[in-house]
């Protein structure tokens, strides 16, 4: 389990001790099931790469569960090349930018790629659940979607929800993509605080030479991770979270916690940062 600085503690960390606290890597190893434990709201994410044969869902030793959903639920989103996923005696194909739930008291799950040599690259979000819900796939096409901001700030993009009370149904996890336009760098600029919920943020379909700057923290104690494709960013319910990458670029948002509200946040206006 990674326990989380307070914000007292963060404004003293330096930079590898923000990126050991705040930052997630090496999530996705070709042939490897890659499980982390954090104590956002009691949060597992994880990163499965089928390279050949299929890769089965355990759950880790400190769930003391017989099964991975036992008493929780999962959103996996696939990030890489078409696969699937099998849940019990049903499968479910994923390609690119493809989403699904699966609720609690799911015994049998696993994953694979099309083709060793194009793999899939599955990322996992798992919250505790204490209510079942049917497994539901969600196609990029099917989420609920938005344009936001402008190309004069540089910040028009476009959200898809995928699970959430009008989509998926779940038990608390909220689950969406946010995609830039060509040309558009800020994410979630003006930022916003989140007090009932905690957010997770993985960047992907970044360029190798390419980086995000994550920016964290207390609204006047900002501070900075500088984080790479594949990568996830922790945000907990104190801290803004927002982006500016030196390339067009996505971004999976997750949160659990309270409520299920999107508009449950506390917005901070641009003269307030420091």
């Amino acid at each position: 389990m990674r326990y989380m600085p307070s914000p007292a503690q963060t404004r003293g960390l330096s930079t590898d001790e923000l990126r050991a606290a705040f930052l997630v890597e090496d999530l996705f190893v070709p042939g490897e099931v890659i499980l982390r434990s954090i104590d956002l709201d009691r949060v597992i994410l994880g990163g499965i790469v089928p390279a050949g044969e299929p890769l089965r869902l355990k759950p880790p030793a400190n769930l003391a569960a017989e099964y991975f959903t036992e008493r929780r639920e999962l959103g996996v989103l696939n990030i890489g090349k078409p696969g699937a996923v099998r849940v019990g005696d049903d499968s479910f194909p994923l390609a690119h930018d493809e989403a699904l739930y699966i609720g609690r008291d799911n015994r049998d799950i696993e994953f694979s790629s099309d083709s060793a040599g194009a793999r899939a690259r599955f990322y996992l979000v798992s919250y505790p659940a204490h209510v079942s819900y049917p497994v539901t796939r969600v196609t990029r096409d099917e989420a609920e979607s938005a344009e936001l901001g402008s190309p004069q700030q540089a910040n028009l993009r476009k959200l898809s929800r995928y699970i959430h009370p009008g989509g998926a149904r779940s038990a608390q996890l909220v689950m969406g993509v946010t995609t830039m336009a060509p040309g558009s760098v800020w994410n979630t600029m003006p930022p916003h605080t989140h007090m009932r919920r905690t957010e997770v943020y993985l960047y992907y379909d970044l360029p190798d030479n390419a980086v995000v700057f994550h920016f964290f923290g207390e609204p006047t104690e900002t501070r900075s991770l500088v984080v790479r494709s594949g990568q996830v960013a922790l945000s907990p319910g104190w801290s803004i979270h927002a982006g500016c990458g030196t390339a067009s670029y996505s971004f999976c948002w997750a949160m659990g916690g309270e409520n299920q509200e999107f508009g449950d946040m506390q917005g901070v206006s641009m003269g307030a940062l420091r």
